[in-house]
């Protein structure tokens, strides 16, 4: 009546870490850390329990105090003191996340300082690049001249100092205009991560208050992915897979496991992002008392490496590399 083979066998408690095919670690975490320049003292996030916008004065202790979690990774956002329709202060060279780079990389030399380069959070208008009026006669992003701006954006990030840079606004052929610019600046060694695949989710909204980079017309779904195409989703980071990406990204995490798992299959080292609104549901349920936190946080960042991430962008990372440090 019962089966030769019994998996229970193997159940055992102390036969699991054996036989454990998934194991998450510090070295996957990467973590983003905001930076205001507008700002004397760090202000929390209301809406991402635990997160903070820091002035960049911070930027050296928010960079050790990562260091000794066993954080060794960092993307950065910045909100900067001026926005205007060209998004001039996101490449200027004394610009809000080009001081954190510089800053970051003096005081913890060792620590991956990747930076995002996308124009919402410096736009006036919140949208990702270059608006103006496309062939149909609407109010648009427009691609092409997006592409310019993000390349002058990649070349003063990488004279910051930035160790990688992570085009994030899904315009096509992104990944070949940054690459062209960066090796034509002296920065070929400098990789692109690229955000190949980003789903345009309703799970950023806490993102867009951290960062204030909501847009104020229209929606981004004319650049960023639908949720419902996986085939599209795939096409997209095969794509910037053959313009050079050197890191193919999914994003977000969590909700899109089959894509992810998908993208995995192309070849490259893939990132994914566990986004704003996946990271707050869980403190808000956590803080609740519906979830325990950490194993919560600590399950959904398995799933999400065992289903081909090789590196996570989370705002768990630093508790996380916390609590992996005490397990050892």
């Amino acid at each position: 009546m019962f089966p030769e083979r019994r998996l229970r066998r193997l159940r055992k408690r102390n036969l699991q870490p054996l036989f454990r095919e998934t194991r998450l670690t510090a070295e996957d975490l990467i973590m983003p850390v905001f930076f205001d320049e507008t700002i004397d003292t760090a202000v929390p996030i209301t809406s991402m329990p635990g997160q903070w916008r820091y002035p960049i004065s911070d930027a050296a202790a928010v960079a050790r105090r990562l260091d000794d979690a066993g954080v060794r990774a960092v993307i950065l956002f910045g909100i900067p003191a001026e926005k205007d329709a060209a998004a001039h202060s996101a490449y200027t060279e004394n610009g809000v996340v080009q001081q954190a780079v510089t800053a970051i990389k003096s005081a913890c030399p060792e620590m991956v300082v990747i930076t995002d380069v996308c124009a919402c959070e410096y736009t006036d208008h919140g949208h990702c690049g270059v608006i103006g009026e496309t062939c149909s006669g609407e109010i648009d992003l427009l691609n092409d001249p997006s592409l310019v701006l993000m390349q002058k954006i990649s070349v003063s990030q990488a004279q910051a100092g930035a160790d990688m840079v992570a085009p994030s606004c899904m315009l096509d052929g992104q990944v070949a205009a940054i690459r062209k610019a960066l090796d034509a600046s002296g920065y070929a060694e400098v990789p692109i991560m690229s955000y190949s695949t980003k789903f345009a989710s309703a799970f950023y909204g806490p993102f867009r208050d951290a960062a204030d980079s909501g847009y104020s017309f229209g929606d981004r779904t004319t650049y960023q992915m639908g949720p419902a195409n996986a085939r599209e989703a795939f096409t997209e980071s095969e794509m910037d897979a053959a313009e050079g990406a050197d890191i193919l990204m999914v994003k977000p995490a969590g909700m899109y496991l089959d894509v992810l798992a998908a993208v995995q299959e192309i070849g490259l080292p893939v990132a994914a992002y566990q986004v704003s609104g996946e990271y707050s549901m869980l403190k808000v349920a956590a803080a609740q008392g519906w979830l325990d936190e950490k194993t919560c946080a600590l399950e959904s960042l398995t799933c999400i490496k065992r289903a081909g991430a090789d590196l996570i962008i989370t705002y768990y990372a630093e508790d996380v590399a916390r609590w992996l440090s005490e397990e050892q």
